[in-house]
Protein backbone atom coordinates (compact mmCIF):
# COMPACT_ATOMS: atom_id res chain seq x y z
CA UNK A 1 0.00 0.00 0.00
CA UNK A 2 1.31 3.55 -0.73
CA UNK A 3 2.27 5.48 2.12
CA UNK A 4 0.45 8.80 2.75
CA UNK A 5 0.14 11.32 5.07
CA UNK A 6 -1.28 14.71 5.04
CA UNK A 7 0.22 16.47 7.86
CA UNK A 8 2.26 14.31 10.65
CA UNK A 9 1.46 15.11 14.46
CA UNK A 10 -2.34 15.02 13.65
CA UNK A 11 -2.34 11.24 12.73
CA UNK A 12 -1.21 9.66 16.36
CA UNK A 13 2.25 9.57 15.27
CA UNK A 14 4.74 10.33 18.64
CA UNK A 15 5.90 14.09 19.39
CA UNK A 16 8.94 14.45 21.46
CA UNK A 17 9.23 17.35 23.87
CA UNK A 18 11.25 19.72 21.33
CA UNK A 19 9.24 19.01 18.23
CA UNK A 20 10.49 16.06 16.75
CA UNK A 21 7.86 14.28 14.70
CA UNK A 22 8.53 10.57 13.61
CA UNK A 23 6.87 8.98 10.34
CA UNK A 24 6.77 5.53 10.24
CA UNK A 25 6.99 5.69 6.73
CA UNK A 26 10.57 6.81 7.09
CA UNK A 27 11.33 3.78 8.64
CA UNK A 28 10.73 1.75 6.15
CA UNK A 29 11.29 3.54 2.62
CA UNK A 30 14.69 5.37 3.42
CA UNK A 31 17.30 3.16 2.56
CA UNK A 32 15.33 2.42 -0.68
CA UNK A 33 15.26 5.80 -1.58
CA UNK A 34 19.11 6.41 -0.54
CA UNK A 35 19.91 3.73 -2.84
CA UNK A 36 18.69 5.10 -6.10
CA UNK A 37 19.40 9.02 -4.90
CA UNK A 38 23.53 7.83 -3.92
CA UNK A 39 23.67 6.80 -7.08
CA UNK A 40 23.30 10.55 -8.57
CA UNK A 41 24.97 12.37 -5.71
CA UNK A 42 27.73 10.40 -4.77
CA UNK A 43 30.99 12.11 -5.25
CA UNK A 44 29.33 15.13 -5.92
CA UNK A 45 28.59 18.58 -4.19
CA UNK A 46 26.02 21.79 -4.57
CA UNK A 47 22.93 22.16 -2.77
CA UNK A 48 19.98 19.93 -3.04
CA UNK A 49 16.68 21.11 -1.93
CA UNK A 50 13.86 18.45 -0.37
CA UNK A 51 10.26 19.88 -1.17
CA UNK A 52 8.10 18.70 0.99
CA UNK A 53 10.58 17.57 4.13
CA UNK A 54 7.74 16.36 6.26
CA UNK A 55 8.80 15.29 9.57
CA UNK A 56 12.47 16.12 8.47
CA UNK A 57 14.05 12.76 9.21
CA UNK A 58 14.85 11.84 5.71
CA UNK A 59 17.01 15.37 5.24
CA UNK A 60 18.87 14.30 7.93
CA UNK A 61 19.59 10.47 6.66
CA UNK A 62 20.75 11.93 3.70
CA UNK A 63 22.78 15.03 5.34
CA UNK A 64 24.68 12.45 7.17
CA UNK A 65 25.98 10.49 3.96
CA UNK A 66 26.92 14.12 1.93
CA UNK A 67 28.95 16.12 4.16
CA UNK A 68 30.07 17.71 0.46
CA UNK A 69 26.36 18.58 -0.31
CA UNK A 70 24.27 21.49 1.45
CA UNK A 71 20.56 20.32 1.63
CA UNK A 72 17.97 22.92 1.96
CA UNK A 73 14.40 21.64 3.56
CA UNK A 74 11.10 22.64 2.58
CA UNK A 75 7.34 22.23 3.90
CA UNK A 76 4.28 24.46 3.70
CA UNK A 77 3.01 22.96 7.16
CA UNK A 78 3.92 25.02 10.61
CA UNK A 79 4.65 21.78 12.63
CA UNK A 80 6.65 20.38 10.01
CA UNK A 81 8.91 23.14 10.16
CA UNK A 82 9.00 22.69 13.75
CA UNK A 83 9.82 19.20 13.39
CA UNK A 84 12.42 19.97 11.04
CA UNK A 85 14.13 22.33 12.44
CA UNK A 86 14.12 20.12 15.81
CA UNK A 87 15.62 17.67 13.68
CA UNK A 88 18.34 20.12 12.31
CA UNK A 89 19.27 20.85 15.63
CA UNK A 90 19.29 17.17 16.87
CA UNK A 91 21.44 16.03 14.31
CA UNK A 92 24.10 18.77 14.88
CA UNK A 93 25.19 18.76 11.23
CA UNK A 94 26.09 21.74 9.46
CA UNK A 95 25.04 20.77 6.09
CA UNK A 96 21.60 21.39 6.60
CA UNK A 97 19.95 24.57 6.34
CA UNK A 98 16.91 26.08 8.55
CA UNK A 99 13.88 25.33 6.84
CA UNK A 100 12.14 27.49 4.60
CA UNK A 101 8.53 27.83 4.06
CA UNK A 102 7.66 26.49 0.30
CA UNK A 103 3.90 26.60 -1.42
CA UNK A 104 4.48 24.33 -4.48
CA UNK A 105 1.53 26.22 -5.76
CA UNK A 106 2.86 29.23 -6.78
CA UNK A 107 5.09 29.26 -9.16
CA UNK A 108 7.48 31.54 -8.15
CA UNK A 109 8.24 30.00 -5.04
CA UNK A 110 12.15 29.99 -4.01
CA UNK A 111 14.73 27.88 -2.41
CA UNK A 112 15.87 30.88 -1.22
CA UNK A 113 15.39 32.25 2.44
CA UNK A 114 13.44 35.82 2.35
CA UNK A 115 16.71 37.33 3.35
CA UNK A 116 18.16 36.56 0.01
CA UNK A 117 20.90 34.42 0.75
CA UNK A 118 20.88 30.73 -0.79
CA UNK A 119 22.00 28.61 -3.83
CA UNK A 120 21.53 30.24 -6.75
CA UNK A 121 21.66 27.23 -8.62
CA UNK A 122 20.53 23.51 -6.96
CA UNK A 123 22.04 20.44 -7.57
CA UNK A 124 18.66 18.01 -7.53
CA UNK A 125 15.18 18.69 -5.79
CA UNK A 126 14.17 15.65 -4.10
CA UNK A 127 10.15 15.58 -3.57
CA UNK A 128 8.51 12.46 -1.88
CA UNK A 129 4.85 11.89 -1.26
CA UNK A 130 3.38 15.36 -1.75
CA UNK A 131 1.59 15.13 -5.65
CA UNK A 132 -0.64 12.72 -5.05
CA UNK A 133 -2.35 14.58 -2.15
CA UNK A 134 -2.22 17.67 -3.45
CA UNK A 135 -4.28 19.80 -6.35
CA UNK A 136 -2.45 19.05 -9.66
CA UNK A 137 -1.46 23.15 -9.61
CA UNK A 138 1.04 21.63 -7.15
CA UNK A 139 3.03 19.09 -9.80
CA UNK A 140 2.90 22.57 -12.15
CA UNK A 141 4.42 24.79 -9.76
CA UNK A 142 7.09 22.33 -8.75
CA UNK A 143 8.46 21.52 -12.46
CA UNK A 144 7.95 25.62 -12.82
CA UNK A 145 10.15 25.84 -10.20
CA UNK A 146 12.66 23.04 -11.15
CA UNK A 147 12.81 24.86 -14.38
CA UNK A 148 14.20 27.63 -12.91
CA UNK A 149 16.11 26.47 -10.06
CA UNK A 150 17.75 23.52 -11.56
CA UNK A 151 21.67 23.33 -12.54
CA UNK A 152 22.35 22.12 -15.65
CA UNK A 153 23.66 19.32 -14.91
CA UNK A 154 20.75 18.76 -11.98
CA UNK A 155 17.97 16.07 -11.25
CA UNK A 156 14.44 16.56 -10.18
CA UNK A 157 13.42 12.96 -7.96
CA UNK A 158 10.02 12.37 -7.22
CA UNK A 159 9.04 9.53 -5.18
CA UNK A 160 5.54 8.11 -4.75
CA UNK A 161 3.36 5.60 -6.39
CA UNK A 162 2.56 6.36 -10.11
CA UNK A 163 0.23 5.10 -12.97
CA UNK A 164 1.49 3.83 -16.22
CA UNK A 165 -0.50 4.71 -19.58
CA UNK A 166 -3.34 5.19 -17.45
CA UNK A 167 -3.22 2.15 -15.22
CA UNK A 168 -2.75 1.63 -11.74
CA UNK A 169 0.79 -1.06 -11.01
CA UNK A 170 -1.26 -2.64 -8.20
CA UNK A 171 -4.44 -3.00 -6.75
CA UNK A 172 -3.49 -1.63 -3.77
CA UNK A 173 -2.36 1.44 -5.39
CA UNK A 174 -5.69 1.78 -7.31
CA UNK A 175 -7.76 1.70 -3.50
CA UNK A 176 -5.51 4.44 -2.60
CA UNK A 177 -6.30 6.34 -5.15
CA UNK A 178 -9.81 6.15 -4.92
CA UNK A 179 -9.36 6.94 -1.23
CA UNK A 180 -7.90 10.08 -2.12
CA UNK A 181 -10.27 11.39 -4.50
CA UNK A 182 -13.00 10.63 -2.37
CA UNK A 183 -11.61 12.87 0.36
CA UNK A 184 -10.68 15.41 -1.82
CA UNK A 185 -11.47 14.82 -6.19
CA UNK A 186 -8.86 17.02 -6.96
CA UNK A 187 -6.10 14.50 -5.06
CA UNK A 188 -4.82 10.84 -6.61
CA UNK A 189 -2.01 8.86 -8.23
CA UNK A 190 -0.59 10.53 -11.12
CA UNK A 191 -0.07 9.19 -14.38
CA UNK A 192 3.94 9.52 -15.75
CA UNK A 193 2.68 10.36 -19.03
CA UNK A 194 1.16 13.84 -17.71
CA UNK A 195 4.11 13.91 -15.72
CA UNK A 196 6.21 13.80 -18.66
CA UNK A 197 4.06 16.42 -20.71
CA UNK A 198 4.34 18.64 -18.18
CA UNK A 199 7.58 17.92 -17.67
CA UNK A 200 7.90 18.88 -21.43
CA UNK A 201 6.28 22.21 -21.23
CA UNK A 202 9.00 23.65 -19.05
CA UNK A 203 11.93 21.77 -20.65
CA UNK A 204 12.90 18.92 -19.04
CA UNK A 205 12.54 15.70 -20.08
CA UNK A 206 12.05 11.82 -17.63
CA UNK A 207 15.49 10.28 -17.49
CA UNK A 208 14.96 7.48 -15.03
CA UNK A 209 12.54 5.30 -13.87
CA UNK A 210 13.33 2.71 -10.34
CA UNK A 211 10.68 1.09 -8.84
CA UNK A 212 10.73 0.87 -5.18
CA UNK A 213 9.09 -1.41 -2.37
CA UNK A 214 5.57 -1.21 -1.43
CA UNK A 215 4.67 -0.35 -5.17
CA UNK A 216 6.11 3.03 -5.02
CA UNK A 217 8.53 4.31 -7.98
CA UNK A 218 11.26 7.11 -8.06
CA UNK A 219 10.67 9.19 -11.42
CA UNK A 220 13.86 11.27 -12.26
CA UNK A 221 13.89 14.33 -14.41
CA UNK A 222 16.89 16.13 -16.13
CA UNK A 223 17.11 18.94 -18.32
CA UNK A 224 16.63 18.18 -22.12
Amino acid sequence: MAEFVVEFGKDGSPVEADGRLDAAAFHRNHQPIWAVLNGFLASQSGDVLEAGSGTGQHVVYFARHTPDIIWWPSDLHSAHLRSIEAWRAHSGFANIRPPQRIDLSDPAWSPAPSDGSGPDRLLAIFCANVIHIAPWPVAEGLFAGTARHLRADGRLFLYGPFKRNGKHTALSNAVFDTSLRDRDPKWGVRDIADLEQLAGSVGLKLAGTFDLPANNMILMFERK
